[in-house]
């Protein structure tokens, strides 16, 4: 077959190519764009006593090239909780050519609270970044609020060196991308900027006085808005150009605390199995009952060696059945122990229980003049479950009849007691109405017959 540039086929050919060729060029540009664009991820640490695995990723098992690739494209990566609080974050700064606002709040733990807010002080002033504002409380619960700026470059490791005070209770860190809002607002100044100058213009070529004030009017509207677009654009771009950390230190060990509840329930189920109960009971006289209660650590501080004592039900630590936990151990911090004891409701009680317990610091160390106590009751009501009277019954009945007239007659003398002086007089009056009475009839005439 002959040449033919000019062939239909050809042609053909040739235009599905170079289709195919853009739509390639297309795609690759489409991958690095994305790529380009990737936000970085935002991570929300926090305590959580109750695991001990990691937090954060999701993911206990992940590769190690996968873990690189996270950290090439920027992501934030927890690598879990330990046993004094919160691993430190691996957060990378990659520079997208976007304009993003860093921001991390920091709760930290530590024995000196001034000490550690002047390390932290000059912690940052080493990365060039300054303090921008703290809030301090004294004793009894000393707390401290600063507040840092750094340079978006310097963020990951301020944060790193404020980690290293104490212990990190918890960790908040997350990033916006304020591109388009700046770019807005740039393309709005120029608009108003452009505006404003005609409104001057006009200004200058007005004619009359009505003319003058209308412009004058618009022109200050313009220049007002003018003024709070360039505001707003001064505030994000320094938010941009300035990471802010907020860093809030507290006193390790400083509030421990005990909470009480007691509760209960009717019949007995071997070791307080139905725990918890009801907050009151009424139950027939002479019926089984079971009291349970849950003690917590309600502070931030281990509690040992506890004691439980209640006057009325007469019992201590060593006369209740344990439901779960160990009173005898180191209870952590928001933890509890539950205990029981089984009763036979004779008669209406109010409990009057009392727990307290010693703080001891990390090492086991009891807290010098340190305890915590708490108090709750629980009212049980014994109910007459009633039936035909017996002998007994009929006794009490006589008995209380019997109670009730004599404190009749004793509240009638005590009323007529103030009353005795009349009793006197009452009978002379009487004996000289009779003498009289008497005295009249003899002197009267005998009728005649």
């Amino acid at each position: 077959m002959r040449w033919n540039p000019r062939s239909p086929w050809l042609v053909g050919l040739l235009m599905v190519v170079v289709i195919a060729v853009v739509a390639a060029a297309c795609s690759g540009g489409e991958d690095s764009a994305d790529t380009a664009a990737v936000p970085i991820a935002t991570t929300v640490v926090g305590l959580d006593s109750s695991t001990g695995g990691d937090v954060g990723n999701g993911n206990e098992d992940t590769p190690l090239a996968s873990r690189a690739n996270a950290l090439s494209t920027g992501e934030v990566l927890a690598d879990g909780f330990g046993t004094d609080g919160v691993d430190p974050i691996v957060f990378q700064v990659v520079d997208l050519g976007r304009d993003i606002i860093f921001t991390a709040d920091m709760a930290v733990a530590v024995t000196d609270v001034p000490a550690a807010s002047d390390r932290a002080t000059r912690e940052i002033a080493q990365l060039g970044g300054f303090l921008f504002g703290q809030r301090t409380t004294g004793a009894p619960n000393p707390v401290s609020v600063l507040t840092f700026k750094v340079m978006p470059e310097d963020f990951s490791e301020a944060l790193e060196r404020l980690g290293t005070i104490g212990e990190v209770r918890a960790q908040n860190i997350s990033t916006s991308d304020v591109t388009e809002r700046i770019v807005d607002l740039e393309s709005r100044i120029l608009t108003a900027e452009a505006s404003v100058e005609r409104l001057r213009e006009l200004l200058a070529s007005a004619g009359g006085v009505a003319v003058v004030v209308q412009v004058e009017t618009e022109l200050l509207q313009r220049e007002t808005q003018l003024e709070t677009l360039r505001g707003q654009l001064r505030t994000l771009t320094d938010q941009v150009s300035l990471a802010t950390i907020v860093v809030t230190l507290t006193e390790a060990l400083d509030r421990p605390g005990v909470s009480l509840a007691v509760t209960a329930y009717p019949g007995h189920d071997g070791l307080g199995q139905s725990c918890h109960g009801e907050p009151g009971l009424s139950v027939d006289e002479g019926s089984a009952a079971t009291i349970c209660f849950e003690v917590i650590n309600s502070g931030d501080t281990p509690l040992t060696n506890f004691e439980l004592n209640d006057p009325v039900l007469d019992v201590t630590l060593e006369d209740l059945s344990v439901v779960f936990g160990d009173p005898a151990a180191t209870i952590e911090p928001g933890e509890s122990i539950m205990l029981a004891a089984e009763i036979v409701a004779e008669r209406d009680l109010r409990t009057q229980t009392r727990i307290g317990a010693t703080p001891v610091n990390q090492d086991g160390q009891p807290l010098a003049g340190r305890t915590v106590a708490a108090t709750a009751t629980v009212f049980v009501n014994a109910v007459d479950p009633g039936g035909v009277p017996g002998f007994r019954d009929g006794l009490e009945a006589s008995l209380g009849l019997l109670a009730d007239l004599g404190r009749v007659i004793i509240l009638s003398l005590g009323i007529a007691l103030p009353f005795i002086w009349l009793i006197p007089i009452v009978g002379w009056v009487l004996i000289r109405w009779r003498r009289r009475d008497r005295v009249t009839l003899d002197s009267e005439p005998a009728p005649s017959s």
